[in-house]
């Protein structure tokens, strides 16, 4: 891969991540939509090789695809490349196994939601628009922390986990899925997206510890860009299977002034289903 590749592989992977953020007012698509869209992916990788890919199940442990890549390092030795988040889950398990349904057909209106109860406290409708789209208290949000192994420092769109010094890092995401609450004494989202380098490495040190055991697995990059095609990229997913609540104002703070130029969550890809492109999980 030259240096021009790797530069025009960047620019389409941050391009791809940022193609569905504005949130459609529409009725959702039918299912006829998204059975359209799963067979326009089954057709664009049937035999074309492409890796296992994301999102996907956690609790569904079944894959076949035949490609496999060695596990990337512990995200403690990684450096954290960019942050951003999705409007829904785009996994599925754990806590968050509540349908939204088809959405827009573009990624916004679907993903997964939290299981559980909220308060109507919680609930309260919040005073001000929070991000491009607007979220609302009771929104379902998952958030990628991505890690690269190239000597890269946290910026926006995951571009920035790409080098010219390497063109072929590996990638790690840490995932938590959190519900946005009108309650201050929630998790504070600047807090737990604050940046430090530690041991010669950027890190995201507040990421939760008390969410369960991450699942692990090896998928790819995601995003609606990739409903009817492969992602071409190996990515090492760790998601973990509970949920935390964190308090829309900071979220509303954590837009308004963030190093990866967010201002809005992003659409959801489809959930992956067809067993030739997942990885097995191990037990």
């Amino acid at each position: 891969m030259n240096r021009f590749h790797t530069k025009s592989l960047a620019v389409a992977i941050g391009a791809t991540a940022l193609s569905c953020a504005v949130t459609a007012a529409t009725d959702p698509v039918s299912d006829d939509v998204v059975s359209a869209q799963r067979a326009a992916l089954a057709a664009a990788t049937d035999g074309a090789g492409f890796g296992p890919q994301s999102p996907r199940d956690i609790d569904a442990v079944a894959g076949s695809n035949a490609r496999v890549f060695e596990t990337a390092p512990a995200h403690t030795q990684m450096n954290l490349c960019n942050i951003h988040f999705h409007a829904g889950a785009e996994h599925k398990g754990g806590a968050f196994t509540r349908y939204a349904g088809n959405g827009d057909g573009k990624g916004y209106g679907s993903g997964y939601l939290y299981d559980g109860d909220l308060s109507d406290a919680e609930l309260a409708p919040y005073d001000k628009p929070v991000g491009k789209g607007g979220l609302k208290p009771g929104d379902t949000i998952e958030v990628h922390f991505v890690h690269s192994t190239a000597q890269v420092t946290p910026g926006p769109t995951l571009g920035s986990c790409l080098s010219d010094s390497i063109a072929n890092p590996q990638l790690r995401v840490e995932t938590q899925v959190y519900v946005v609450v009108n309650d201050d004494s929630a998790l504070d989202f600047v807090s737990q997206t604050e940046v430090q380098e530690i041991n010669g490495f950027f890190q995201a040190p507040n990421i939760p510890s008390d969410t369960g055991t991450p699942v692990q697995y090896a998928g790819s990059t995601t995003g609606p860009g990739y409903n009817e095609k492969g992602s071409p990229l190996q990515v090492s997913w760790s998601v973990r299977p509970d949920v935390a609540k964190v308090s829309i104002a900071s979220v509303a703070n954590w837009f308004d002034n963030n190093i990866f130029d967010e201002d809005k969550a992003h659409g959801v890809r489809n959930l992956v289903m067809n067993p030739s492109l997942l990885s097995p999980i191990a037990n």
